[in-house]
């Protein structure tokens, strides 16, 4: 999508302090960290929500929450005492960004409910 900022980071039209990438994800720093460890991870793929998300697009919401998460959460030391991955959705769910995306947050302790 032609206006979207996380295509346009996908598409290296933006730079970003990219720290994962392969042929279907890229994974950058947010700019605006909630916790010591704050990662946007999304699809290359315009998906808009979880909502529209279609059958061809399960194996790579797969692969970014069973592979590229768990990777990212090894290499950035928060495995072992916790994160937290979070996916807003709509906008009383918090999605600012009309591309789906999960956040991965870490180091520091995670509290419940979080707002």
């Amino acid at each position: 999508m032609a206006d979207c900022i996380f295509c346009k980071i996908a598409q290296k039209e933006i730079t970003s302090a990219l720290l994962y990438e392969d042929n279907g994800v890229v994974a950058f720093k947010d700019l605006e960290p909630q916790a010591p460890v704050h990662v946007l991870i999304i699809p290359k793929k315009h998906i808009a929500s979880l909502l529209v998300a279609c059958p061809e697009d399960r194996a790579l919401i797969a692969h970014i929450t069973c592979e590229v998460i768990p990777k990212l959460a090894r290499e950035l030391g928060v495995a072992e005492k916790g994160f937290r991955v979070v996916v807003n959705t709509g906008e009383e769910g918090g999605q600012s960004v009309k591309h789906l995306h999960f956040h991965l947050l870490g180091g520091r302790s995670m509290q419940w409910p979080p707002g």
